[in-house]
């Protein structure tokens, strides 16, 4: 076992190429690195996570259609071909603008990554709007641990209502609470719905699952109000057509475990007691975007976001791109489509700069449109001009978000799954354990230095000791 602190330099550059670090593996990271494939360069991809996530999904993996294989592939696999990534797992804890490094950690080893050019894509967190403490009863969607933990919550409801005795709590269990009503939200609501209606409501001899109760909540006055208010209209009707309580202007003072509290547009405060809420309201960008605005002197707006010039790198440091989330420009959406088209123009950038070629013109985002599921056999497509609703958007979104599941085996498992779900009434991803519901909260309260302590990872301890609790062979 490792006992002593690890701090190393990053693997030195080959043949003196110029060293590109990318932090972040999600579409961003993923798609600049992939469009420097040809580039005579070493990239070091920095991943806080092994997989690249294809996030528009986790809801599917949250009820039980989809596996988190399938849209949460290893980048290692992704990128196996691409001899000039190195990809490293790590969360990045600080960068040096002025050294021109980047700081990782992962399980107390420390590792350095200088770099000349940088490309931050570290995307954004769940935000609470400052009430963090909802967390611990109202988990977010941005991680594959935050879909397993639901998906666990979610079907225990069910299985705790078939055994209790008390009405009055049987309705607490059957009740399902989503805060937040633009895609995320709408596209949970939906299939909770579908899941208690359709497949579970013959699985059970005491309670009826179609009784359930789901409500979707919001404090704006409409619901996916980026889409419009005809499509919004269209898509509130369907959603109360399968069962799910729209209430808007509802805004959420107060979560804990037995239920949640609103008030209302009126000024009226008032409860619905509920077992499972789920958190699907507002994001915040990585805190490295703050500490890149502390050191360069860019604006930070509300969200977390720093403000970069058009050609999305930061003020006074030509060698930083920011792209995704983390970036403000323009009042760009936080969609995946900012996220690929931003990592891509920063990968042209780079080569065109190492080329000796003119820098290409200020960023432009083209707009793809937008897509929500509702309901089986139903969506609504904002393509612009061109609106859709019902099933042929549905369709164009099952196409979309097929084209863009990174590997064919993927796509595959991923159509066989939805025929399974929507043409049938199964879903085959129906396993749930204590170690999903409870686990996140159970690292929470063990603190930081019990992962290292229980991996054998680097640490410092008197001479002899062992922190596992293990004796010696």
């Amino acid at each position: 076992m490792t006992t002593s602190p690890v701090r190393e330099p990053a693997a030195p550059s080959h043949g003196g190429r110029p060293r590109v670090v990318i932090i972040g593996s999600g579409f961003g990271g993923l798609f600049a690195a992939q469009r420097l494939r040809k580039a005579d360069v070493d990239i070091t991809l920095i991943g806080k996570t092994s997989h690249h996530l294809f996030q528009p999904l986790l809801y599917q993996v949250a009820t039980g259609i989809l596996s988190e294989g399938e849209i949460a592939p290893a980048t290692r696999e992704v990128l196996r071909r691409q001899e000039n990534v190195r990809v490293v797992l790590g969360e990045v804890t600080d960068i040096d603008l002025g050294a021109r490094t980047v700081t990782s950690t992962v399980l107390g080893r420390t590792t350095v990554h200088p770099y000349d050019e940088l490309i931050v894509a570290a995307g954004a967190g769940q935000s609470y709007f400052g009430n963090d403490r909802f967390a611990e009863f109202a988990p977010g969607m941005k991680s594959i641990d935050d879909a397993l933990e639901l998906r666990g919550r979610i079907f225990g409801a069910f299985e705790l209502a078939e055994l209790a005795e008390d009405p009055a709590e049987v309705d607490r269990l059957m009740t399902f609470v989503v805060v937040g009503a633009g895609p995320t939200g709408v596209e949970m609501a939906g299939q909770i719905a579908e899941l208690a209606h359709r497949t579970l409501r013959k699985d059970f001899r005491r309670i009826d699952p179609t009784t359930a109760r789901v409500v979707l909540l919001d404090a704006a006055p409409k619901v996916l109000p980026s889409f419009g208010e005809k499509l919004g209209d269209r898509a509130r009707r369907q959603l109360n057509e399968i069962g799910v309580e729209v209430q808007l202007g509802a805004m959420v003072t107060d979560v804990d475990a037995d239920g949640i509290e609103i008030k209302d547009a009126d000024g009226q405060v008032r409860r619905i007691n509920a077992a499972t809420k789920i958190w699907a309201a507002g994001v915040q960008a990585s805190p490295l975007a703050r500490l890149l605005g502390e050191q360069s002197g860019a604006q930070v707006d509300r969200a977390g976001r720093v403000a970069v010039l058009p050609d999305l790198t930061l003020p006074g440091h030509p060698e930083v791109h920011v792209v995704g989330d983390m970036m403000a420009l323009d009042r760009l959406p936080g969609v995946a489509q900012v996220a690929i088209q931003g990592g891509r123009y920063a990968a042209d950038q780079i080569k065109r700069k190492l080329a000796g070629r003119e820098p290409l013109p200020p960023f432009q985002y083209h707009d793809k449109g937008s897509m929500a599921t509702i309901s089986r056999f139903h969506a609504v497509t904002d393509l612009g001009k061109l609106k859709f609703e019902g099933f042929i958007a549905w369709m164009m979104w099952l196409v979309v978000h097929l084209f863009y599941i990174v590997g064919f085996k993927s796509r595959v498992t991923t159509v066989l799954h939805w025929l399974v779900s929507f043409l049938g009434r199964g879903r085959s991803q129906r396993v749930a354990t204590q170690q999903q519901v409870f686990g996140r909260l159970a690292l929470e309260n063990l603190g930081p230095e019990f992962e290292a302590s229980k991996t054998g990872g680097p640490k410092t301890v008197p001479h002899g000791e062992d922190l596992t609790g293990r004796e010696s062979a």
